[in-house]
Order: C-alpha cells, then sequence, then structure tokens
C-alpha cells in the first residue's frame, strides 16, 4: 500500500490476524468434534496465515511481499491442498 497511513495499515493487519485466529479457533472445535484430520490441518493453515499478516505488522515491514514471512502464506496453501488430496485419495473405497 503505497502512501497508506501506517495506523491503518496496522489496524488492517491487525484485523485479519483476528479473523484468521478465529477461524483456526472453528476449525479446532470442528476437529475436536470429529477428529477429522482434514480440520486440524486447515486449522494450522490458518494459524500460518495469521502469522504471516501479523509479522510485517511488527515488524514494520511496509509492503508484506518484501517479507520473508510470506514464505508462511505458502506453507499455509501448500499444507491445505496436501491435505485435501490425501483426504481425497483416502476416502474411495472400490465396491
Amino acid at each position: 500500500m503505497n502512501g497508506a497511513d501506517p495506523s491503518t495499515v496496522a489496524f488492517m493487519g491487525g484485523a485479519l490476524t483476528a479473523g484468521y485466529a478465529i477461524a483456526a479457533i472453528f476449525f479446532l472445535k470442528f476437529w475436536a468434534r470429529t477428529r477429522d484430520l482434514l480440520f486440524l490441518v486447515f486449522a494450522a493453515a490458518f494459524v500460518m496465515f495469521a502469522i504471516n499478516q501479523a509479522i510485517p505488522v511488527l515488524m514494520g515491514i511496509p509492503q508484506e511481499e518484501q517479507s520473508p514471512a510470506y514464505l508462511f502464506r505458502l506453507a499455509g496453501f501448500v499444507l491445505i491442498i496436501i491435505a485435501v488430496l490425501v483426504k481425497n485419495a483416502g476416502g474411495r473405497k472400490e465396491p
């Protein structure tokens, strides 16, 4: 965000971090109820998204694309992709 007010950027980063953390808590709740590994992986991915959003704000990095914390987002998406592939591969049973 070029020319954006730093306090607005920090506020939005905090709001997104809180949103990701809340989503992670919901997925943990679903995992506790079902013990389905997919929900646990989604919770871990959303924790990584929250970390990805919080680090640039806490470290004062002006553009998140310049941050190595961006790798947390990549890792979160890779986790989700692997979990969905494993879930789909293991869920099919031949009649």
